[in-house]
């Protein structure tokens, strides 16, 4: 019964909040950047790491649900999301607002469509951390649209080599 109570409240919890709403909606959501590419998957992974590097940017952490199901013995399409940041801006972040920094690093996720290219989407900086805004320094609301163009530009880079 405790199980039951638990998991009719994280529902009830849930759609209160309007996850299940977003879950429902398909790219692109309010903030996001969606770009259909002709890459194949791999090779915009591959890409994705170099120019992040070359936009003085680190590649901080990466997961990938299809690399996991690959070895169950699963396939499904290509994803994977790449945490991006530097910790100049971590820095900056921190002193504007210690509850920005569980957004650190912001995320690129790459997808898998069935024509093998890829899709390339990310969350606008600006738009992470709009929920800090009012809490944290306007500092942070300048780093955030200083991020907008570096992530704008790795997007560029990367779907043009």
């Amino acid at each position: 019964m405790k199980r039951f109570l638990a998991a009719m409240g994280l529902v009830l919890l849930f759609g209160l909040s309007g996850v299940s709403a977003v879950l429902a909606e398909t790219f692109p959501l309010k903030g996001w950047v969606s770009i259909e590419t002709k890459h194949a998957f791999s090779d915009l992974n591959k890409k994705m790491t170099r120019v992040i590097k070359a936009n003085k940017m680190g590649r901080i952490n990466t997961a990938s649900a299809s690399a996991g199901a690959r070895g169950r013995k699963l396939t499904i399409p290509g994803n994977r999301v790449i945490g991006v940041y530097n910790n100049i801006f971590a820095v900056r972040m921190l002193k504007a607002s210690k509850a920005a920094g569980i957004e650190a690093p912001i995320i690129f996720y790459l997808t898998e469509n069935e024509d093998g290219s890829t899709t390339l989407s990310y969350k606008k900086p600006s738009f992470v951390f709009t929920p800090y805004y009012a809490t944290g320094s306007p500092d942070l609301k300048v780093m955030a649209e200083e991020l907008d163009v570096i992530f704008a530009k790795i997007a560029a880079d990367a779907i043009a080599e």
